[in-house]
Protein backbone atom coordinates (compact mmCIF):
# COMPACT_ATOMS: atom_id res chain seq x y z
CA UNK A 1 0.00 0.00 0.00
CA UNK A 2 1.69 3.66 -0.74
CA UNK A 3 1.63 6.19 1.76
CA UNK A 4 1.27 9.07 -1.29
CA UNK A 5 -1.61 11.00 -1.80
CA UNK A 6 -1.65 10.09 -5.53
CA UNK A 7 -3.33 11.71 -8.20
CA UNK A 8 -5.87 8.95 -8.19
CA UNK A 9 -5.97 7.16 -5.14
CA UNK A 10 -8.05 4.45 -6.36
CA UNK A 11 -6.01 2.98 -9.58
CA UNK A 12 -2.43 1.49 -9.12
CA UNK A 13 0.51 3.09 -10.73
CA UNK A 14 3.36 1.50 -12.73
CA UNK A 15 6.42 2.39 -11.11
CA UNK A 16 8.84 4.10 -13.35
CA UNK A 17 12.41 3.24 -12.57
CA UNK A 18 14.10 4.53 -16.28
CA UNK A 19 13.71 6.80 -19.31
CA UNK A 20 16.12 6.38 -22.70
CA UNK A 21 15.26 9.15 -25.08
CA UNK A 22 11.48 9.24 -25.82
CA UNK A 23 10.32 6.05 -23.72
CA UNK A 24 10.00 5.73 -20.23
CA UNK A 25 10.08 2.10 -18.61
CA UNK A 26 8.47 0.58 -15.63
CA UNK A 27 9.62 -1.88 -13.40
CA UNK A 28 8.53 -4.93 -15.56
CA UNK A 29 10.88 -3.47 -17.99
CA UNK A 30 7.59 -2.13 -20.28
CA UNK A 31 8.28 1.03 -22.58
CA UNK A 32 6.10 3.66 -23.06
CA UNK A 33 6.49 6.26 -25.86
CA UNK A 34 6.35 9.58 -23.84
CA UNK A 35 4.05 11.51 -26.45
CA UNK A 36 2.89 13.78 -24.06
CA UNK A 37 6.30 14.85 -22.48
CA UNK A 38 4.98 14.12 -19.25
CA UNK A 39 2.63 17.26 -19.45
CA UNK A 40 4.44 19.01 -22.19
CA UNK A 41 7.81 18.63 -20.43
CA UNK A 42 10.39 16.31 -21.41
CA UNK A 43 11.48 18.73 -24.39
CA UNK A 44 14.85 16.54 -25.11
CA UNK A 45 13.28 13.21 -24.05
CA UNK A 46 14.91 11.25 -21.51
CA UNK A 47 18.75 10.34 -20.07
CA UNK A 48 20.66 13.33 -21.74
CA UNK A 49 23.64 13.05 -21.09
CA UNK A 50 24.59 16.71 -21.59
CA UNK A 51 22.10 17.63 -18.98
CA UNK A 52 22.93 15.04 -16.34
CA UNK A 53 26.62 16.04 -16.25
CA UNK A 54 25.94 19.27 -15.71
CA UNK A 55 23.60 18.42 -12.93
CA UNK A 56 26.11 16.32 -11.54
CA UNK A 57 28.80 18.71 -11.69
CA UNK A 58 26.76 21.52 -10.34
CA UNK A 59 25.89 19.59 -7.09
CA UNK A 60 29.49 19.14 -6.40
CA UNK A 61 30.52 22.87 -6.81
CA UNK A 62 27.23 24.50 -5.16
CA UNK A 63 23.78 22.62 -4.15
CA UNK A 64 21.90 25.96 -2.31
CA UNK A 65 22.77 28.95 -1.67
CA UNK A 66 19.60 31.22 -0.15
CA UNK A 67 18.62 34.15 -2.93
CA UNK A 68 18.60 36.50 -0.15
CA UNK A 69 22.00 36.51 0.31
CA UNK A 70 23.44 35.23 -2.68
CA UNK A 71 22.84 35.08 -6.08
CA UNK A 72 24.88 32.57 -8.41
CA UNK A 73 26.73 31.26 -11.58
CA UNK A 74 24.50 29.33 -13.07
CA UNK A 75 21.71 31.79 -12.39
CA UNK A 76 23.35 34.48 -14.14
CA UNK A 77 24.04 33.09 -17.25
CA UNK A 78 20.46 31.31 -17.15
CA UNK A 79 18.94 35.19 -16.99
CA UNK A 80 21.73 36.47 -19.41
CA UNK A 81 20.67 33.61 -21.94
CA UNK A 82 16.87 33.99 -21.51
CA UNK A 83 16.59 37.60 -22.06
CA UNK A 84 18.86 37.28 -25.27
CA UNK A 85 16.62 35.41 -26.78
CA UNK A 86 13.12 36.80 -25.33
CA UNK A 87 10.97 39.20 -26.85
CA UNK A 88 11.45 42.52 -27.51
CA UNK A 89 11.38 44.78 -24.50
CA UNK A 90 11.66 42.04 -21.75
CA UNK A 91 14.83 43.05 -19.76
CA UNK A 92 14.65 40.29 -16.34
CA UNK A 93 14.44 37.15 -14.86
CA UNK A 94 12.47 35.59 -11.77
CA UNK A 95 12.79 32.43 -10.79
CA UNK A 96 10.52 30.15 -9.60
CA UNK A 97 9.82 26.01 -9.33
CA UNK A 98 7.07 25.82 -11.58
CA UNK A 99 3.89 27.40 -13.58
CA UNK A 100 1.81 27.81 -10.78
CA UNK A 101 4.44 29.96 -8.69
CA UNK A 102 5.41 31.93 -11.88
CA UNK A 103 1.60 32.55 -12.88
CA UNK A 104 1.11 33.82 -9.23
CA UNK A 105 4.28 36.00 -9.35
CA UNK A 106 3.16 37.43 -12.20
CA UNK A 107 -0.37 38.56 -10.88
CA UNK A 108 1.46 40.01 -7.91
CA UNK A 109 4.33 41.49 -9.78
CA UNK A 110 1.52 43.20 -11.90
CA UNK A 111 -0.31 44.68 -9.09
CA UNK A 112 2.75 46.07 -7.15
CA UNK A 113 3.54 47.93 -11.10
CA UNK A 114 0.34 49.82 -10.32
CA UNK A 115 0.40 50.29 -6.94
CA UNK A 116 4.77 51.91 -7.61
CA UNK A 117 2.98 54.40 -10.02
CA UNK A 118 0.53 55.39 -7.89
CA UNK A 119 -2.48 53.89 -9.58
CA UNK A 120 -3.55 51.19 -6.47
CA UNK A 121 -7.23 51.54 -7.73
CA UNK A 122 -6.03 48.66 -10.67
CA UNK A 123 -7.30 45.66 -8.87
CA UNK A 124 -9.06 43.75 -12.06
CA UNK A 125 -7.79 40.68 -13.67
CA UNK A 126 -9.35 38.95 -17.11
CA UNK A 127 -8.45 35.65 -18.86
CA UNK A 128 -10.56 34.00 -20.70
CA UNK A 129 -12.91 31.03 -20.37
CA UNK A 130 -11.64 27.19 -20.72
CA UNK A 131 -7.97 28.38 -19.57
CA UNK A 132 -5.30 26.93 -17.58
CA UNK A 133 -2.77 29.07 -15.69
CA UNK A 134 -2.58 26.78 -12.43
CA UNK A 135 -3.17 25.21 -8.95
CA UNK A 136 -2.55 27.76 -6.75
CA UNK A 137 -5.27 30.08 -5.25
CA UNK A 138 -4.52 32.86 -7.33
CA UNK A 139 -3.25 31.19 -10.79
CA UNK A 140 -6.69 28.87 -10.37
CA UNK A 141 -9.05 32.29 -9.82
CA UNK A 142 -7.45 33.87 -13.34
CA UNK A 143 -7.68 30.45 -15.02
CA UNK A 144 -10.74 29.64 -16.58
CA UNK A 145 -11.19 25.72 -15.88
CA UNK A 146 -14.32 25.62 -14.51
CA UNK A 147 -14.34 21.47 -13.11
CA UNK A 148 -10.97 22.81 -11.49
CA UNK A 149 -12.30 26.19 -9.62
CA UNK A 150 -15.70 24.68 -8.32
CA UNK A 151 -15.10 23.23 -5.44
CA UNK A 152 -12.61 25.78 -4.70
CA UNK A 153 -14.60 29.16 -5.70
CA UNK A 154 -15.35 30.47 -2.02
CA UNK A 155 -11.69 31.10 -1.58
CA UNK A 156 -10.91 32.78 -5.46
CA UNK A 157 -10.08 36.49 -5.57
CA UNK A 158 -12.06 37.87 -8.36
CA UNK A 159 -11.64 37.68 -11.76
CA UNK A 160 -13.47 37.97 -14.93
CA UNK A 161 -13.76 36.03 -17.93
CA UNK A 162 -14.26 36.48 -22.03
CA UNK A 163 -14.43 33.95 -24.07
CA UNK A 164 -11.32 31.76 -25.39
CA UNK A 165 -10.16 32.14 -29.62
CA UNK A 166 -11.56 28.66 -30.14
CA UNK A 167 -12.50 28.38 -33.81
CA UNK A 168 -13.70 25.19 -34.01
CA UNK A 169 -16.28 25.31 -31.34
CA UNK A 170 -17.55 29.78 -31.55
CA UNK A 171 -16.64 30.69 -35.08
CA UNK A 172 -20.02 31.48 -37.05
CA UNK A 173 -20.65 29.94 -40.23
CA UNK A 174 -20.07 32.42 -42.94
CA UNK A 175 -17.32 33.98 -40.83
CA UNK A 176 -14.04 34.77 -42.09
CA UNK A 177 -11.04 33.62 -39.65
CA UNK A 178 -9.98 37.02 -39.39
CA UNK A 179 -13.38 38.22 -38.71
CA UNK A 180 -13.84 36.22 -35.55
CA UNK A 181 -10.28 36.77 -34.46
CA UNK A 182 -11.53 40.71 -34.35
CA UNK A 183 -15.08 39.43 -32.74
CA UNK A 184 -13.22 37.67 -29.91
CA UNK A 185 -10.28 39.93 -29.30
CA UNK A 186 -12.60 42.37 -29.01
CA UNK A 187 -14.69 41.24 -26.11
CA UNK A 188 -11.63 41.97 -23.93
CA UNK A 189 -12.32 46.24 -24.90
CA UNK A 190 -15.87 45.86 -23.87
CA UNK A 191 -14.90 43.44 -20.51
CA UNK A 192 -12.51 46.73 -19.36
CA UNK A 193 -15.39 49.50 -20.16
CA UNK A 194 -17.43 47.40 -17.95
CA UNK A 195 -14.63 47.29 -15.34
CA UNK A 196 -13.61 50.72 -15.49
CA UNK A 197 -10.85 51.54 -17.94
CA UNK A 198 -8.64 52.74 -14.71
CA UNK A 199 -9.45 49.27 -12.69
CA UNK A 200 -7.80 46.66 -14.87
CA UNK A 201 -4.77 45.32 -14.03
CA UNK A 202 -4.11 42.94 -16.49
CA UNK A 203 -4.88 40.04 -19.33
CA UNK A 204 -3.62 36.94 -19.02
CA UNK A 205 -3.91 34.04 -22.30
CA UNK A 206 -2.29 31.12 -23.07
CA UNK A 207 -0.88 32.16 -27.04
CA UNK A 208 -2.10 28.22 -27.38
CA UNK A 209 -4.00 26.92 -25.17
CA UNK A 210 -3.19 23.63 -23.82
CA UNK A 211 -4.69 21.26 -20.89
CA UNK A 212 -7.82 22.61 -21.07
CA UNK A 213 -9.04 22.83 -24.76
CA UNK A 214 -6.01 21.19 -26.08
CA UNK A 215 -3.73 23.00 -28.67
CA UNK A 216 -6.04 25.53 -29.62
CA UNK A 217 -4.39 28.10 -31.70
CA UNK A 218 -5.73 31.90 -31.80
CA UNK A 219 -7.28 32.91 -34.87
CA UNK A 220 -5.07 35.00 -37.39
CA UNK A 221 -4.88 38.63 -35.95
CA UNK A 222 -6.65 38.08 -32.54
CA UNK A 223 -2.87 38.55 -30.34
CA UNK A 224 -2.69 42.04 -32.66
CA UNK A 225 -5.82 43.13 -31.77
CA UNK A 226 -5.47 42.34 -27.62
CA UNK A 227 -2.02 44.24 -27.84
CA UNK A 228 -3.85 47.03 -29.23
CA UNK A 229 -6.47 46.81 -26.61
CA UNK A 230 -4.32 46.44 -23.59
CA UNK A 231 -1.99 49.30 -25.22
CA UNK A 232 -4.48 51.45 -25.31
CA UNK A 233 -6.36 51.32 -21.71
CA UNK A 234 -2.27 50.77 -20.04
CA UNK A 235 -3.16 47.23 -19.02
CA UNK A 236 -0.67 44.85 -18.62
CA UNK A 237 -0.28 42.11 -21.09
CA UNK A 238 0.67 38.62 -19.25
CA UNK A 239 1.44 35.34 -22.06
CA UNK A 240 1.28 32.36 -20.07
CA UNK A 241 3.49 29.97 -21.71
CA UNK A 242 4.09 27.47 -19.40
CA UNK A 243 3.02 24.67 -21.71
CA UNK A 244 2.97 26.23 -24.98
CA UNK A 245 6.35 28.10 -24.90
CA UNK A 246 10.23 27.21 -25.13
CA UNK A 247 10.49 25.42 -28.59
CA UNK A 248 7.06 23.73 -28.27
CA UNK A 249 5.37 24.96 -31.23
CA UNK A 250 8.34 25.62 -33.27
CA UNK A 251 9.89 28.65 -32.17
CA UNK A 252 11.56 29.41 -28.85
CA UNK A 253 8.44 31.62 -27.80
CA UNK A 254 5.01 31.38 -28.88
CA UNK A 255 4.07 35.01 -28.96
CA UNK A 256 6.83 34.64 -32.21
CA UNK A 257 3.91 33.30 -34.30
CA UNK A 258 1.44 36.15 -33.15
CA UNK A 259 4.05 39.03 -33.80
CA UNK A 260 3.55 40.53 -30.27
CA UNK A 261 5.34 41.26 -27.31
CA UNK A 262 4.15 40.58 -24.10
CA UNK A 263 4.65 43.36 -20.82
CA UNK A 264 5.21 39.69 -18.14
CA UNK A 265 5.51 36.24 -19.37
CA UNK A 266 5.57 32.97 -17.50
CA UNK A 267 7.41 29.49 -18.56
CA UNK A 268 8.29 26.65 -17.09
CA UNK A 269 8.09 22.97 -18.42
CA UNK A 270 10.14 23.31 -21.17
CA UNK A 271 12.43 25.57 -19.45
CA UNK A 272 14.30 23.14 -17.18
CA UNK A 273 12.90 19.60 -19.57
CA UNK A 274 11.90 17.75 -16.38
CA UNK A 275 15.75 17.51 -15.10
CA UNK A 276 14.73 19.90 -12.65
CA UNK A 277 12.02 21.64 -11.28
CA UNK A 278 12.04 25.70 -12.32
CA UNK A 279 10.34 27.97 -14.13
CA UNK A 280 11.05 32.02 -14.54
CA UNK A 281 8.82 35.06 -14.67
CA UNK A 282 10.04 37.33 -17.59
CA UNK A 283 9.62 40.75 -17.02
CA UNK A 284 9.40 44.38 -18.94
CA UNK A 285 11.90 47.19 -18.71
CA UNK A 286 9.08 49.49 -17.79
CA UNK A 287 7.82 47.10 -15.11
CA UNK A 288 11.32 46.89 -13.78
CA UNK A 289 12.05 50.90 -13.83
CA UNK A 290 8.72 51.49 -12.12
CA UNK A 291 9.83 49.36 -9.01
CA UNK A 292 13.18 50.92 -9.05
CA UNK A 293 12.21 53.93 -8.82
CA UNK A 294 9.38 53.38 -5.95
CA UNK A 295 10.37 50.61 -2.87
CA UNK A 296 13.44 49.01 -5.10
CA UNK A 297 11.97 45.49 -4.30
CA UNK A 298 10.07 43.31 -5.28
CA UNK A 299 7.42 42.07 -2.02
CA UNK A 300 7.55 38.52 -2.52
CA UNK A 301 9.82 35.06 -2.57
CA UNK A 302 10.58 31.71 -2.93
CA UNK A 303 12.67 29.72 -0.59
CA UNK A 304 13.85 27.45 -3.73
CA UNK A 305 14.34 30.45 -6.17
CA UNK A 306 17.34 30.67 -8.25
CA UNK A 307 18.14 27.13 -6.70
CA UNK A 308 21.87 26.60 -8.45
CA UNK A 309 21.25 22.84 -9.29
CA UNK A 310 17.88 24.00 -11.30
CA UNK A 311 19.70 26.58 -13.34
CA UNK A 312 22.08 24.54 -14.57
CA UNK A 313 19.60 22.06 -15.59
CA UNK A 314 18.48 24.64 -17.58
CA UNK A 315 20.87 26.02 -18.69
CA UNK A 316 22.03 23.03 -19.99
CA UNK A 317 19.05 21.74 -21.55
CA UNK A 318 18.63 25.39 -23.51
CA UNK A 319 22.36 24.69 -24.57
CA UNK A 320 21.07 21.45 -26.00
CA UNK A 321 18.45 23.13 -27.64
CA UNK A 322 20.47 25.09 -28.87
CA UNK A 323 23.55 23.04 -30.24
CA UNK A 324 21.37 20.46 -31.46
CA UNK A 325 19.27 22.35 -33.67
CA UNK A 326 16.32 21.26 -32.57
CA UNK A 327 13.47 23.83 -33.38
CA UNK A 328 13.89 23.32 -36.96
CA UNK A 329 13.20 20.02 -35.91
CA UNK A 330 10.11 20.69 -33.98
CA UNK A 331 8.91 22.25 -36.87
CA UNK A 332 9.88 19.50 -39.54
CA UNK A 333 8.00 16.97 -37.43
CA UNK A 334 5.17 18.86 -36.81
CA UNK A 335 4.17 18.94 -40.02
CA UNK A 336 4.82 15.03 -39.93
CA UNK A 337 2.40 14.71 -37.29
CA UNK A 338 -0.12 16.73 -38.73
CA UNK A 339 -0.09 14.82 -42.06
CA UNK A 340 0.11 11.56 -39.71
CA UNK A 341 -2.76 12.63 -37.81
CA UNK A 342 -4.91 13.87 -40.73
CA UNK A 343 -4.72 10.40 -42.27
CA UNK A 344 -5.30 8.37 -39.49
CA UNK A 345 -8.33 10.62 -37.89
CA UNK A 346 -9.52 13.21 -40.90
CA UNK A 347 -12.32 11.23 -41.70
CA UNK A 348 -12.61 9.34 -38.63
CA UNK A 349 -16.64 9.81 -37.33
CA UNK A 350 -15.70 10.75 -34.05
CA UNK A 351 -12.75 12.93 -34.82
CA UNK A 352 -13.88 16.65 -34.99
CA UNK A 353 -11.16 19.00 -35.17
CA UNK A 354 -7.08 18.27 -35.32
CA UNK A 355 -5.28 21.04 -34.42
CA UNK A 356 -2.09 22.50 -32.59
CA UNK A 357 1.33 24.24 -33.57
CA UNK A 358 4.65 22.30 -34.00
CA UNK A 359 4.84 19.45 -31.40
CA UNK A 360 2.03 20.80 -29.47
CA UNK A 361 -0.94 19.02 -31.35
CA UNK A 362 -4.41 18.03 -30.36
CA UNK A 363 -7.94 15.98 -31.40
CA UNK A 364 -10.97 16.67 -30.24
CA UNK A 365 -13.75 13.60 -30.22
CA UNK A 366 -17.16 14.09 -31.08
CA UNK A 367 -20.19 11.93 -30.63
CA UNK A 368 -21.36 13.26 -34.55
CA UNK A 369 -19.21 15.14 -36.45
CA UNK A 370 -21.88 16.44 -38.61
CA UNK A 371 -23.32 18.80 -35.42
CA UNK A 372 -19.97 18.38 -33.30
CA UNK A 373 -22.40 16.86 -30.29
CA UNK A 374 -20.05 15.24 -27.63
CA UNK A 375 -20.20 12.05 -26.09
CA UNK A 376 -21.86 11.72 -22.64
CA UNK A 377 -19.58 12.59 -19.38
CA UNK A 378 -20.59 10.11 -17.61
CA UNK A 379 -18.68 7.66 -20.37
CA UNK A 380 -15.05 9.51 -19.42
CA UNK A 381 -13.86 8.91 -22.74
CA UNK A 382 -10.73 10.49 -22.60
CA UNK A 383 -9.81 8.07 -18.79
CA UNK A 384 -10.75 5.18 -21.40
CA UNK A 385 -8.39 6.60 -23.95
CA UNK A 386 -5.69 6.93 -21.46
CA UNK A 387 -5.73 3.68 -20.08
CA UNK A 388 -6.25 1.36 -23.73
CA UNK A 389 -3.27 4.34 -24.91
CA UNK A 390 -0.82 3.14 -21.62
CA UNK A 391 -2.04 -0.69 -22.52
CA UNK A 392 -0.41 -0.47 -25.94
CA UNK A 393 2.57 1.42 -24.42
CA UNK A 394 1.57 4.74 -25.19
CA UNK A 395 1.60 7.93 -23.13
CA UNK A 396 -0.72 10.81 -24.08
CA UNK A 397 -2.72 13.37 -22.07
CA UNK A 398 -6.61 12.98 -22.78
CA UNK A 399 -8.62 15.73 -20.84
CA UNK A 400 -12.20 15.84 -20.15
CA UNK A 401 -14.86 19.52 -20.32
CA UNK A 402 -13.03 20.75 -23.64
CA UNK A 403 -15.90 22.76 -24.55
CA UNK A 404 -17.83 24.11 -20.78
CA UNK A 405 -15.94 22.03 -18.30
CA UNK A 406 -18.41 19.39 -18.44
CA UNK A 407 -18.76 18.08 -21.99
CA UNK A 408 -16.05 17.24 -24.80
CA UNK A 409 -12.94 15.53 -24.56
CA UNK A 410 -10.20 15.93 -26.49
CA UNK A 411 -6.51 14.24 -26.31
CA UNK A 412 -3.26 16.46 -26.11
CA UNK A 413 -0.13 15.21 -28.04
CA UNK A 414 3.47 17.40 -26.95
CA UNK A 415 6.29 14.56 -27.59
CA UNK A 416 10.14 15.59 -27.28
CA UNK A 417 11.91 17.35 -30.19
CA UNK A 418 13.96 14.87 -30.59
CA UNK A 419 11.45 12.64 -32.73
CA UNK A 420 12.16 10.99 -36.05
CA UNK A 421 9.05 10.31 -38.57
CA UNK A 422 9.20 6.95 -37.78
CA UNK A 423 8.71 7.54 -33.40
CA UNK A 424 5.81 9.87 -35.26
CA UNK A 425 4.32 6.98 -37.15
CA UNK A 426 4.45 4.75 -34.12
CA UNK A 427 2.57 7.30 -31.70
CA UNK A 428 0.00 8.46 -34.19
CA UNK A 429 -0.82 3.71 -34.50
CA UNK A 430 -0.93 3.29 -31.15
CA UNK A 431 -2.85 6.21 -30.45
CA UNK A 432 -5.91 5.35 -32.89
CA UNK A 433 -5.72 1.65 -31.57
CA UNK A 434 -6.41 3.66 -28.25
CA UNK A 435 -9.15 5.42 -29.52
CA UNK A 436 -10.66 2.65 -31.45
CA UNK A 437 -10.42 0.67 -28.56
CA UNK A 438 -12.02 3.18 -26.02
CA UNK A 439 -15.15 4.02 -28.71
CA UNK A 440 -15.76 0.60 -28.71
CA UNK A 441 -15.77 0.19 -25.05
CA UNK A 442 -18.73 2.90 -24.94
CA UNK A 443 -20.63 0.87 -27.50
CA UNK A 444 -19.65 4.07 -30.14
Amino acid sequence: MSRILHRQMQTPLPVAVGGEGIHLIDADGKRYIDASGGAAVSCLGHGNARVIEAIKQQAEALAFAHTSFFTSKPAEELADRLIADAPAGLSHVYYISGGSEGVETALKLARQYFVEKGQPQRRHFIARRQSYHGNTLGALAVGGNAWRRQQFAPLLIEAHHIAPSYEYRERQDGETPEAYGLRAANELEAKILELGADSVIAFIAEPVVGATIGAATAAPGYFKRIREICDKYGVLLILDEVMCGMGRTGRLHASEWEGIAPDIEVIAKGLGGGYQPIGAVLIGQHIIDAILQGSGFFQHGHTYLGHPIACAAALAVQNVLRDDNLLPNVRAMGEVLSQRLQARFGNHHHVGDIRGRGLFQAIELVQDRADKSTFDPKHKLHARIKREAMARGLMCYPMGGTIDGVHGDHVLLAPPFIITPQDVDAIVERLGDAVDAALKSIGA
